[in-house]
């Protein structure tokens, strides 16, 4: 590892929103931050702030060669400590709209799959890492207003569930981070009024998180309380909502 560098640190979808205040988080305190996202006058517009601590590859999740671009994105970070999957999306689908299903798969089950699979075999063979991805408290249970947004979200917690037993079993040195946030400042939040967490915050939170190697983190901490009561409240009671 570059001795210049606290750790190498690779982030998926970085181009806006907590991606973004992540990246420059960790380029302030001294890390090289591989970046990506799908639009590249944005990527490109950070590695300006930060010309010496984040570099940038330009794809989308979506697309079949997501495992190329990580090893350029690698390549040019000089190594990966940490890989953060920060890419999703999440509409809501009043319609059951296929559009909406569809893309919410493709980037929050079949992208995250592709670079969380790959990021777990490179981590197995290179003796450590971590991997840390932004799911959400919709985790806990189905949605009416965006059956797909919470179904995915599921399947990524139960993933990283599931690795972290994967690692201890096999022995392995990697790291498991799943980061539940709740409503975070951004624009994603769609003018949310309950329980909002600042930008700022909320990044802090999961640095800090990340950092502490910590399984499970709610984004803000109170929204642990909710995710109890989502797990508890009867179902003909949750489905009336």
């Amino acid at each position: 590892m570059p001795s210049t560098f606290h750790k190498r640190i690779i982030i998926i979808g970085a181009t806006s929103g907590i991606g973004r205040a992540l990246a420059e988080h960790y380029a302030k305190t001294g890390c090289r931050v591989g970046i990506s996202g799908r639009r590249k006058h944005l990527l490109d517009e950070i590695h300006e702030h930060y010309p010496n601590h984040i570099v940038t590859e330009c794809f989308d999740v979506q697309g079949s060669d997501t495992i190329e671009h990580c090893r350029s994105l690698i390549q040019k970070t000089g190594g990966m400590d940490v890989l953060i999957y920060n890419a999703g999306f999440g509409d809501p689908s009043q319609t059951l709209d296929w559009h909406i299903e569809k893309t919410t798969y493709e980037t929050n089950v079949k992208g995250f799959l592709v670079i969380i699979h790959f990021a777990f075999n490179f981590f197995a063979q290179q003796g450590y890492g971590q991997i840390a991805a932004t799911s959400s408290v919709a985790a806990n249970r189905g949605n009416g207003l965006a059956p797909a947004y919470s179904a995915s979200k599921a399947f990524m917690s139960v993933y990283m569930e599931g690795l972290l037993m994967k690692a201890a079993k096999m022995k392995l040195n990697i790291a498991i981070t799943d980061i539940q946030p709740g409503f975070i400042a951004t624009k994603a939040a769609k003018n949310k009024v309950f329980w909002v967490t600042p930008l700022n915050k909320a990044v802090k939170q999961m640095a800090r998180g990340i950092d502490k190697k910590k399984f499970r983190v709610y984004i803000s901490r109170r929204w642990r309380i909710i995710a109890w009561i989502m797990k508890r409240v009867p179902s003909f009671v949750w489905h009336k909502l």
